[in-house]
């Protein structure tokens, strides 16, 4: 049965999300919503944008879900508070979960989700609300991430690992088994964690340094 759904956000990641939603999901995306502050257009993606605080009589709670389409600014910190906002009005709030993922948990994946194509999620894993999961990343069983966290791509979480709320973890970061990271943490892109990461930290992975040998002179190339 289609329901109808209205996204926040006019940005990339909510014209992703319409895209997502309308073409691989029960949805039907019928408007756009943003603080009435940040509108700088009427329309978006060929509907219609509503300022936030005239949503629930243009669009009832009664008849409409919300997906709120977000970045991790301020480490997820915007999002969960439209999350929450979206919430006290009386919203219904969805999860969009690609048919391309793998996903071999059963009611274990939270509200306000946006899990896109190639993820594989491992039997007994959770994750909690308001989570994206970027594409291709690797969940491993009984791991848990936790509410207002954002994972890039091609990230490797191994089994038993704890992700606290609101972090971000960047790609191709690799996780070991059994570590728990504290929350609010950032995982810089390419960084391998081997032990427990206390919250508030931040972990860069070395970044690749240029070649003293220009392009030029390189042999078989």
């Amino acid at each position: 049965m289609t329901e109808r759904l209205v996204i926040f956000g006019t940005g990339q990641i909510a014209q992703l999300a319409h895209y997502y939603f309308k073409s691989d999901s029960r949805f039907e995306v019928v408007a756009f919503t943003v603080d009435a502050a940040y509108m700088d257009a009427s329309r978006f993606c060929d509907l219609p944008v509503i300022p936030f605080e005239d949503i629930v009589d243009r669009c009832p709670p009664g008849n409409h879900a919300m997906f709120v389409a977000l970045s991790y600014a301020k480490l997820n910190a915007v999002r969960k508070e439209k999350y929450l906002a979206a919430k006290a009005k009386g919203y219904a709030i969805a999860s969009y979960v690609s048919s391309q993922a793998t996903v071999l948990i059963d009611g274990q994946i939270g509200e306000n989700c946006f899990i896109l194509e190639d993820n594989t999620i491992q039997p007994f894993a959770k994750i909690g609300n308001n989570v994206t999961l970027w594409s291709g990343n690797h969940i491993g069983h009984h791991s848990v991430v936790h509410d207002h966290c954002f994972l890039a791509s091609h990230i490797v979480v191994s089994g038993g690992v704890v992700i606290g709320e609101q972090c971000f973890v960047g790609v191709n970061a690799t996780l070991r088994d059994h570590i728990t990271i504290g929350e609010r943490c950032v995982i810089g892109a390419g960084a391998l964690m081997l032990a427990d990461a206390e919250a508030g930290g931040v972990y860069l992975g070395a970044a690749t340094e240029r070649s003293k040998v220009p392009s030029h002179r390189l042999r078989g190339l």
